[in-house]
């Protein structure tokens, strides 16, 4: 396995995180323990999961916690459809954050297969950043 860092897919990972982190900034002091912090750990736990188990388990083991990631993107996207619904939502910019939680999501979904067919796809392939 490559170190976790190098993979494109955490660092996108860790950028949702913290868009997620600015996204909830802006809810009002209700949600401080409610919906922002259970966004804010599904986010963070996603990029924790790839790096978890990247360093110290095998081949099956990384996907199976890749699953587990795929399983936190739900669970965020859920959460952020019910802050869309939500009136103090009015006027949040979901663009970035929408756009980052599909495209990890789709590259979770690709490296899953890869990792079941042990074909690495070239766009997950370490970068330099």
């Amino acid at each position: 396995m490559k170190p976790y860092k190098e993979l494109i897919v955490w660092q996108k990972a860790v950028d949702l995180a913290c868009r997620v982190y600015e996204l909830t900034e802006g809810f009002p002091k209700t949600e401080t323990y409610g919906l922002a912090t259970q966004m804010r750990r599904s986010a963070v736990s996603i990029a924790s999961y790839l790096a978890e188990e990247s360093r110290r388990g095998t081949r099956k083991d990384f996907r199976h916690f890749v699953l587990i990631a795929f399983g936190l993107g739900a669970e965020l996207e859920t959460q952020l459809e019910i802050t869309r619904r939500l009136p103090f939502s009015s006027g949040m910019d979901f663009h970035e954050t929408d756009a980052l939680l599909e495209e990890v999501m789709r590259m979770l979904n690709v490296l899953t297969q890869s990792l079941a067919a042990e074909v690495s796809p070239s766009y997950l392939l370490p970068t330099t950043r």
